[in-house]
């Protein structure tokens, strides 16, 4: 007990360095956990032992995967229904063409540029065929651009573009067997009763009992991921779906969206971000480092030669089409969970995993600050990015009832400070 809480202290110290370096940055926390797991991994394999971190050992295995799939729930549930009816051509059409482009050229790259085995190759496209939907809703909330039709069709495009990674992951990679076939019909009969079970579990037991509904999601999602790790697949597969089947719910009620994102990005994702960076091995990506530039191109290339046509059928200003195609170009969590499962399960090697998560994490700063550079299209919003203001937050949102209604907690702006410590 004393090492685990050791380990933990350790890891926490190393989160709240990278949130800190965060905000004075202001760049995505997720992208600073990585890159303080990278430097904390050199660190403890230079001066410490390879095991000096604790990444393998399975309590904190279980808190990074938890962490991943919370993260994945929480990308589904936050996705406004509405998006995909309003905007259904262009965001089918822009996702399908930003996973495939990539999925199908980095892999090719990959196996026949670098000489990568079959397995390997068809991971890298997995990994880099993702759009960053954590790093596009954090620059759509940022600019104001989360509010204009052209930022939605955005979102909902990344949306499609990460389930055909989601589906891809799986068909590939996981085991076709008697398990497979009863892991898909519980799940699918589990999350097409979700959102009415959800529903009444809220109308009864919301209203003045402790986290009900957050218990009933962990109690679901948990299950799910057991039951996909008993059919051999991810836990992280059904969680995305579950997200999506919940949506709605998630849009009424914000307050119980913005508590479960304080549990997930305050406790488990970053386990996740930083034992993903202390995976990477600083001395393959130096020993080759056209590899990592090979792989950085061919994601950005593939992206922007198969999207920027499909976009300027949407899009006639050439700002709009340069802005859009580039964010679709980013990369993170989805990029990073592809590669440690290809890690976890010996498609790729140590070192071929380097190299896939140094080309997402690159793939998450250089478009982003291209794209705000020289592209921002301000035309849409009518009056400057918000960039400088704060979101609405409620204050004391933590102890507001379960199922409270937005009007029930006074509203905090940027003049009135959150005493919440949320």
């Amino acid at each position: 007990m004393l090492t685990a809480f050791a380990l933990a202290t350790v890891w926490m110290a190393l989160a709240l360095l990278a949130t800190v370096i965060a905000r004075h940055f202001r760049i995505s926390v997720a992208l600073v956990e990585i890159c303080v797991g990278i430097a904390a991994g050199w660190a403890a394999v230079r001066f410490f032992g390879p095991e000096a971190l604790g990444a393998d050992t399975e309590w904190l295995r279980f808190l990074a995967t938890a962490g991943a799939v919370l993260l994945t729930f929480l990308a589904g549930a936050e996705l406004e229904p509405t998006i995909l009816k309003a905007k259904w051509k262009e965001v089918t059409v822009v996702g399908l063409v930003g996973f495939f482009a990539p999925f199908l050229g980095c892999a090719a790259l990959a196996h026949y540029l670098l000489g990568w085995d079959a397995r390997a190759s068809w991971l890298a496209g997995i990994a880099l065929s993702t759009t960053s939907m954590a790093v596009v809703y954090a620059v759509m909330l940022e600019t104001g651009f989360n509010k204009t039709d052209f930022g939605k069709g955005v979102l909902g495009a990344c949306f499609i573009n990460d389930l055909g990674t989601v589906i891809a992951l799986g068909l590939i990679f996981a085991p076709f067997t008697l398990k497979t076939v009863l892991f898909l019909g519980i799940a699918a009969l589990v999350l097409a009763a979700l959102p009415f079970l959800t529903d009444r579990i809220t109308r009864h037991y919301a209203h003045g009992t402790a986290a009900v509904r957050t218990k009933w999601v962990l109690l679901v999602l948990f299950g799910l991921g057991a039951l996909a790790l008993w059919s051999e697949s991810e836990a992280v597969l059904p969680a995305y779906i579950a997200g999506m089947a919940l949506a709605g719910a998630a849009a009424k009620d914000h307050h119980w969206v913005r508590r479960l994102r304080t549990l997930t990005v305050g406790l488990l994702t970053p386990f996740y971000f930083i034992r993903a960076g202390s995976l990477v091995s600083i001395g393959a990506i130096a020993a080759a480092p056209l590899v990592f530039l090979a792989l950085l191109g061919g994601k950005v290339a593939s992206k922007i030669f198969g999207l920027y046509p499909v976009v300027a059928g949407f899009r006639a200003d050439a700002r709009e089409r340069w802005y859009y195609t580039l964010l679709m170009s980013t990369g993170l969590t989805f990029g990073t969970i592809s590669a440690l499962y290809g890690l976890s399960h010996d498609i790729v090697t140590r070192e071929q995993y380097s190299f896939l998560v140094a080309a997402v994490i690159a793939s998450a700063v250089v478009p982003t600050l291209i794209a705000n550079a020289l592209f921002l299209p301000k035309h849409l919003l009518g009056r400057p990015p918000l960039a400088d203001e704060e979101d609405e937050l409620p204050e004391n949102g933590a102890d507001a009832p379960e199922g409270a209604p937005p009007d029930t907690a006074r509203v905090v702006t940027k003049d009135s400070p959150d005493r919440s410590g949320a």
